[in-house]
């Protein structure tokens, strides 16, 4: 196949001589589109080489100009959104209006992103001591590294490189496999806003190419978003070899309706929140908790509205509400979980294997009833749209079961009370919170604050704590009086 995808190192886009390759699928026709060549060592020593020289230059570019490239870029971004949203539903089976969100938030970062002058600035104080001021100066890394995921093929790498080049370092993404060409068509924009040469690489590859970027002694931060094991191994790996690292892991996100919840808003949020990009997101809603009585009404309308749901080609047709899952493995995969629920004493009452696609990676809506604290489904991350459904008594009961979940990304809590609302919020153990709010993901201003085993590390992506983990402080205290006299020990 002509249409590999190319790596990009220090300006040039080459396609690099290789027998071992990852298809790229067309999600929902089965058709490989593209081919990605798994890098290896040397692809990861060139990329290092041609991101050290860069950031000797780029870390010295005034704030000011480094701001006019982000503005720049920015700009192109915006003019390339329906061509970018394009190529994110085609690679990723995205519906239109999914993919346009996922290319808007990545879009958000950089506008963050844009206002480096005010967030690089330090802080000063004159006088701390007699004739001694003090200041303190945010300094970048140096040579940092991106992996991630195939659910967000814009948004993710977003929360990353923006970033991390506004504060002067350099950078090099390693997108996932299936799906380069998003990432591909991000770096071509960047180039032509005017980002110098080795500032952004981009190689392809799976695990070889992963621990070499963990373990290389000139990378100084590593960025990942995956599955929390493979999360856990690069915090683990990269920290080992004295690197600061933030790693986003897996989610098992609930949705808590209470009885007094508005009913069609609730549905609304429940629908887009269980089965918008095919459940394949680490902020999808997998648990419903409907509390107390209302629990038949609420899976009754859950079925009827499962079954108008329109699951199809989202290129072909433009009213398709969702799409195919990533590939044949993750279908391959969700249907033998849905298989092994026969004798677990969960109820599948909406099948999604009963599916009418001929061809495509297709999982229709699916819904489990009965579903307890102790059945693996209940804890277990499925990625694909199969929503589990829970009936405690009370909220007190709601927040003890969903406490027992290892992992903390998000939940949320449907209700009219404002004192149940402050109960919930406060006591439940995750790190975002919505109230009547379906995918409590936080903006580009406000870190992505997953807890537990949902991340690894200190400082999360996005907002202040993002531009905290790119950079690291300098403190300077300094006199020119030519009277020093020795005082107090010192």
């Amino acid at each position: 196949m002509e249409n590999i995808a190319p790596i990009f190192i220090d300006g040039k886009w080459e396609k690099i001589k290789t027998d071992n390759f990852n298809k790229v699928y067309n999600p929902a026709s089965e058709e490989v589109i593209s081919m990605t060549p798994i890098c290896g060592k040397n692809e990861v020593e060139r990329a290092v080489e041609s991101s050290l020289k860069a950031f000797k230059v780029w870390s010295k570019f005034s704030y000011v100009k480094r701001a006019e490239i982000l503005f720049n870029y920015r700009e192109l971004i915006k003019i390339n959104k329906e061509k970018i949203a394009k190529i994110i539903s085609l690679e990723n089976g995205k519906t239109l209006p999914e993919a346009r969100g996922d290319i808007q938030r990545g879009f958000e970062v950089v506008d963050f992103a844009c206002g480096i002058l005010h967030l690089a600035k330090g802080e000063s104080l004159p006088e701390i001591a007699p004739n001694i001021d003090s200041r303190t100066n945010l300094e970048p890394l140096g040579v940092c590294a991106g992996i991630s995921p195939f659910n967000f093929p814009a948004m993710v790498p977003m929360w990353m490189f923006p970033i991390a080049i506004a504060c002067g370092n350099s950078f090099i993404l390693k997108p996932s496999e299936k799906v380069p060409l998003t990432a591909i068509k991000l770096a071509e924009l960047f180039q032509e806003a005017g980002l110098p040469d080795g500032v952004l690489n981009i190689i392809h590859g799976g695990k070889e190419v992963v621990d070499s970027l963990c373990i290389h002694p000139k990378i100084s931060a590593i960025s990942f978003v995956g599955s929390s094991h493979i999360a856990k191994h690069v915090y683990t790996l990269g920290a080992k070899h004295g690197k600061r690292v933030q790693a986003g892991g897996a989610a098992k996100n609930a949705l808590v309706v209470m009885p007094d919840a508005e009913p069609k808003s609730t549905m609304n949020s429940i629908m887009s929140s269980a089965f918008g990009c095919a459940g394949q997101r680490c902020m999808a809603g997998s648990l419903l908790v409907g509390v107390g009585k209302n629990i038949d009404s609420l899976k009754q309308t859950l079925i009827d509205r499962s079954n108008k749901l329109v699951v199809g080609d989202p290129i072909k047709n433009t009213s398709t509400e969702m799409g195919p899952v990533i590939d044949g493995n993750s279908k391959e995969r969700i249907f033998n979980i849905i298989d092994g629920l026969g004798g677990s004493g969960a109820k599948v009452i909406r099948d999604g294997r009963e599916i009418k696609n001929k061809e495509g990676f297709f999982v229709g809506p699916t819904l489990v009833d009965n579903v307890d604290p102790n059945q693996p489904i209940f804890s277990q991350e499925i990625f694909g749209p199969v929503l589990s459904i829970l009936n405690p008594k009370d909220i007190e009961e709601t927040v003890e079961i969903l406490n027992k979940l290892k992992y903390g990304n998000g939940a949320t809590l449907f209700t009219s009370s404002g004192n149940t609302a402050r109960f919930f919020s406060e006591n439940i153990k995750c790190g975002m919170v919505g109230i009547n709010v379906g995918v409590p993901a936080p903006m580009s201003i406000y870190p992505f604050t997953g807890w537990n085993d949902s991340f690894y590390g200190d400082l999360h992506m996005q907002g202040k704590e993002g531009v905290q983990f790119y950079t690291r402080q300098k403190v300077i205290l300094s006199r020119w009086d030519n009277l020093y006299e020795y005082k107090s020990g010192w």
